[in-house]
């Protein structure tokens, strides 16, 4: 499953974009490059953080890839030269100094390999920056999990388990057996969020994407209508009317050959 297979929308995706975009910034921070010859943004979606990349590196060369024609034209209209291709058929070149992808592998069972392979392969000196959502044993993912376990639409959507991701030290393991030095954390960031049914709202742009493509809009309705008080429980709103929502995320940074 990837977000060529998923009908994304750009716009639902940036709904709560300074919340989602933190962790980009966090992640960024780690990175020491000086003066990188290229920088690679893989899985840019809508292109909306790559510029900071540029800004950072204004001498770099940015390349800016994901696997979605709505991104990609999302990032275009924001004037990044973003291509559409699948990360899976990259790989590093001898000049890509810098490659981030973020918030992309959670959507590929192989990803682990694929991290192994890519830091394997980047010149020496060069720095590989991930983060991915660590949150799928949380209420949210559950309770999706659990809805579509039950009739009428059991064995129709196949969405993301626990198993998504691995722990932060099996990245930071498999990673430093390729001789990197390797930088791994996570963090739990506690959203505070408004508006209606706000966790409905967040993973509607995200979790919920093989959800949507698979049901007819009566069925999509009729599915969050069932999801949205059961979240309502599990992230209860606030006397001030907003809802915290805690969200774990994983972190890996690489110098690769050491």
């Amino acid at each position: 499953m990837t977000r060529s297979s998923l009908g994304w929308d750009p716009a639902a995706y940036l709904t709560f974009d300074d919340d989602r975009s933190r962790p980009f910034h966090d992640l960024l921070a780690r990175v020491g490059a000086t003066e990188p010859r290229r920088v690679v943004d893989l899985g840019c979606g809508p292109g909306h953080l790559t510029g900071l990349l540029a800004a950072r590196w204004p001498d770099a060369e940015v390349d800016a890839l994901d696997s979605s024609a709505e991104m990609v034209a999302d990032a275009r209209a924001r004037g990044v030269p973003a291509r559409q291709a699948d990360v899976r058929d990259w790989s590093p070149g001898p000049s890509d100094d810098v490659v981030v992808c973020n918030a992309v592998l959670q959507w590929i069972p192989e990803h682990p390999e694929l991290v192994v392979r890519w830091v394997a392969a980047m010149p020496e000196g060069g720095w590989f920056a991930m983060q991915v959502p660590g949150n799928f044993a949380s209420p949210s993912h559950v309770l999706i999990r659990e809805l579509l376990d039950e009739p009428p639409w059991r064995g129709r959507v196949q969405v993301r388990d626990e198993h998504a991701v691995a722990g932060t030290m099996e990245y930071a393991d498999a990673v430093a057996g390729t001789g990197a030095l390797v930088d791994a954390w996570e963090t739990t960031y506690l959203h505070r969020l408004t508006g209606p049914d706000p966790v409905l709202t967040w993973i509607t742009g995200t979790a919920l994407r093989p959800v949507r493509k698979a049901l007819d809009d009566t069925e999509w309705e009729r599915f969050r209508a069932e999801l949205a008080p059961r979240l309502a429980r599990a992230y209860p709103l606030r006397a001030d009317g907003s809802t915290w929502f805690p969200f774990r995320r994983i972190f890996l940074v690489a110098r690769a050959g050491g």
